[in-house]
């Protein structure tokens, strides 16, 4: 069950009405960009480190601005360069056509 004070950064659905398992991309793309420490403690004691990076790395969202990006990349999740590429998650940059 997703606590309800996580309600703040998955503000399009409603806590009640997420499943840990059918809504994981969301629940962690959405608490690595808008999560405090403490929410962060918690997303990583519900899905482990592996699969919070597994979920980032295989299904990039275009919704992070650079500086969550880069925190969620290097400092959370210490994923290597050439993998999870910044312009599969930078909403400030534009998308690659072709």
């Amino acid at each position: 069950m997703v606590p309800k004070k996580l309600q703040a950064l998955l503000w399009s659905v409603k806590t009640k009405n997420l499943d840990l398992t059918r809504d994981i991309g969301y629940i962690v793309h959405q608490v690595l960009i808008y999560g405090t420490l403490i929410d962060l403690k918690w997303l990583f004691q519900t899905y482990g480190q592996a699969r919070v990076r597994q979920e980032f790395v295989e299904r990039p969202q275009k919704i992070y601005p650079p500086s969550a990006y880069n925190f969620a990349k290097k400092v959370l999740l210490n994923i290597a360069e050439g993998i999870a590429p910044q312009e599969k998650y930078d909403q400030t940059l534009p998308r690659r056509v072709g």
